[in-house]
């Protein structure tokens, strides 16, 4: 059975026998062909979970039948959209916009990539939407849904190539 989970619009994170509380973009939900790189909206829609970045300097491979690869202290992910990597991973330095993944907070621990504007990505449409880990205080994120490191790990266990996180109002 593929696992499909619904982050709503109010802060609510649910399936399978997950529930719990999570944080979404500081710009709200936004309908995906709205969605604009930098706004700081998550997508609303149905989104293929790919696979799980991981920090291997600060944890261990959680349990989950996604693909797992380790961080390293080069990766980062294009956010030019004027460049033919956007919305994908690229080694740093890299010459185009690109956010670094190997963060000094804890959020990039772990980071499940969605397969939102990715097949193929439209360039402006938004990039680096994951499911990652939450600030301590649930504050707002760049577009991303984030979940509590209990929650998130809970949620892995059920997730394989085939699951789905929706983003709902």
């Amino acid at each position: 059975m593929n696992s499909h989970f619904i982050a709503r619009s109010d802060g609510s994170f649910f399936g399978m026998d997950v529930s719990c509380r999570c944080a979404l973009g500081v710009g709200g939900v936004i309908g995906a062909d709205l969605k604009r790189e930098g706004d700081g909206a998550s997508p609303i829609g149905i989104w293929q979970t790919r696979r799980l970045f991981y920090r291997p300097d600060r944890t261990q491979p959680p349990e989950t039948r996604l693909p797992k690869v380790p961080l390293r202290a080069h990766d980062g992910w294009c956010d030019a959209p004027d460049d033919p990597l956007y919305n994908r991973p690229v080694t740093l330095p890299y010459p185009a916009s690109a956010e670094k993944l190997w963060r000094p907070d804890h959020v990039y621990n772990l980071i499940i990539e969605l397969g939102y504007n990715d097949a193929p990505p439209v360039p402006g449409h938004g990039s680096a939407i994951f499911l990652h880990l939450a600030r301590e205080a649930y504050q707002p994120t760049e577009g991303c849904i984030a979940l509590a490191e209990p929650d998130l790990r809970n949620v892995l266990r059920f997730l394989t190539p085939d699951s789905v996180i929706e983003i709902a109002v």
